[in-house]
């Protein structure tokens, strides 16, 4: 509903609906919120910034930025010059974000104008420091933006500004982590974090530090604390059924932390949804670390049509898709357009955590081309991010990756010490997936020491991990390895099960409680049989089960 102009309302109606209004903002409803002080008509300064925020929060944001001028007017109508301000900035900043620098830059001048003319100390000067750290990071110069965050801090403390304070501390603690100082950064989000989950922030403020902090964890690596604030996020989102703004966000950080988990389904739903909950212009970032998030977990499905897909949007949103499209090359039979690929994108990345992100997928590319000595460079490499970020996650990656490269180089006792410490990182960060690929490595250590009973046993159990996480490639690696039937068809034993299902004329929801799984798990296990035995039809695939004594 568009925001009325001055002088249209009922004005016997209005003090009711501004009322109502009011109350349902009080509750987080902001669909009610935002009707009845839209349709209140001539609001005063802070109703018309209660209904830009209920606008937001419904995903309205053009309509944000028109109630927000409103306010901002009527406070200079009013002389009231320092709320007045603290519009200007926040108008300026979300023109920032969605990249209309010019007009951004004209209110963010307009608010520094009207407080220089005004001449009082007050905190809106705190919130004009903002504007100031993205300049200083977009230059690379993070010492320079954690100051400034600190000042802002600093100031928002002076004058009990709870926003400010918690916008300035998690900006700070950003700042840390980008220019290495991990640790220091970490305790500064966790401190911004209890202003938030404290409900001492206002609504949109809250969204913002939740997902920047949750975004500062995952690019230092922390896992534990990553999960913790997704947790509380997707809590803080669900409590408001009306929230449009940030669940999209939410979405997209819950799908990195459920693919780790090994809840594949679950993440790709997450991923999926997220999409559809971050339009063109709106967040193109989120939308494209969404699509690259479906890429990847279609990837390790062996999905590889709708991986291609996914990556080719996530690039049309603005984000490389890689690693993710290089493995794709890889579990292709490309390792030339792979190798070709990681080295041009690592060459050019400098920053350390993407890096990071980067040098496992190098190593395993590699070593596939016969480049040890490059995978060893990147492996030492990989060991110096670790020690600097002190990760368990990096930590794990980088004895998997040392355990990758010394098996490559002829030394399986070696390798085994760094694959077990792996295996047992992994496993206490319940990353399956991980854990599984380490078991494969420790199978062929086992073997290239003569150890053949514990090589198929670690074997077995990676297989069935990954059997039951729905990763196909990895499943058909290992049959490979183990010389089973499944490697002549490329089958799972669960897709065996469920072709011999079908080939006794089943239908998906006689399989499906057969086999005690959904019907939407068997119509995915129909596809990816169709797929791997090249037939079109339920007919087709039977007929190939009874040819090939797979029935």
């Amino acid at each position: 509903m568009p925001v009325r102009g001055a002088g249209e309302p009922n004005a016997v109606q209005t003090p009711e609906l501004i009322e109502r209004g009011r109350q349902a903002y009080a509750q987080r409803a902001w669909k009610d919120a935002h009707a009845s002080l839209s349709a209140a008509g001539d609001l005063d300064a802070e109703d018309l910034v209660l209904l830009a925020i209920a606008a937001y929060m419904i995903g309205h944001e053009a309509e944000l930025l028109e109630a927000l001028e409103r306010a901002h007017h009527r406070y200079l109508e009013n002389d009231d010059v320092q709320p007045a301000v603290r519009c200007a900035f926040w108008i300026g900043m979300n023109l920032a974000f969605s990249g209309e620098v010019a007009r951004a830059s004209g209110w963010l001048g307009r608010a520094q104008r009207l407080l220089e003319r005004d001449g009082r100390e007050c905190v809106e000067q705190g919130y004009l420091l903002v504007p100031l750290i993205f300049q200083h990071e977009a230059a690379g110069d993070f010492d320079a933006a954690a100051a400034t965050a600190a000042g802002a801090a600093e100031i928002a403390e002076r004058f009990g500004d709870s926003d400010l304070f918690a916008l300035a501390v998690h900006g700070q603690g950003q700042m840390l982590i980008a220019g290495g100082r991990i640790a220091d950064g970490l305790r500064l989000l966790d401190e911004a974090m209890v202003a938030v989950t404290a409900g001492e922030v206002s609504p949109i403020v809250t969204g913002l530090v939740y997902c920047g902090v949750i975004l500062a964890c995952q690019q230092a690596y922390e896992l534990g604390r990553a999960r913790e604030w997704t947790t509380a996020l997707a809590a803080w989102c669900e409590s408001q059924p009306d929230l449009v703004a940030f669940t999209g966000r939410c979405r997209v950080h819950r799908a990195e932390i459920l693919q780790l988990q090994g809840a594949w389904n679950d993440a790709l739903e997450e991923a999926l949804d997220a999409a559809r909950r971050l339009p063109p212009g709106q967040n193109d970032a989120a939308a494209a670390q969404a699509f690259y998030r479906q890429g990847e977990l279609h990837r390790l499905s062996g999905a590889i049509g709708p991986a291609e897909q996914a990556y080719r949007e996530a690039s049309r949103y603005g984000w490389e898709p890689q690693p993710g499209l290089a493995l794709l090359r890889l579990t292709q039979g490309r390792a030339d357009a792979a190798a070709a690929t990681i080295r041009r994108v690592l060459a050019e990345t400098t920053d350390r955590s993407r890096r990071a992100a980067l040098l496992p997928a190098f190593v395993e590319i590699m070593l596939a081309v016969g480049g040890a000595d490059d995978a060893a460079r990147a492996c030492a490499e990989l060991k110096q991010i670790a020690d600097e970020y002190g990760s368990d996650v990096l930590r794990a990656t980088v004895a998997q990756a040392h355990g990758e490269v010394t098996l490559a180089r002829g030394d399986p006792a070696t390798a085994l010490v760094s694959l077990r410490q792996a295996g047992e990182t992994w496993q206490h960060l319940e990353a399956p997936y991980e854990v599984a690929r380490t078991r494969v490595l420790v199978a062929l250590a086992c073997w290239a020491l003569g150890d053949d009973d514990a090589a198929a046993l670690e074997a077995a159990s990676a297989r069935d991990a990954f059997e039951r996480l729905g990763a196909g490639p990895d499943v058909g690696r290992v049959d490979a390895l183990l010389g089973s039937e499944a490697a002549a068809h490329g089958l799972t034993a669960r897709e065996r099960e469920v072709l011999r299902l079908l080939a006794a004329g089943r239908s998906n929801r006689q399989i499906a409680a057969e086999l005690v799984i959904s019907e939407h798990t068997v119509a995915r296990h129909v596809q990816n049989i169709f797929r791997k035995l090249d037939v079109s039809s339920r007919a087709a695939a039977g007929a190939y089960a009874f040819q090939h004594d797979l029935a």
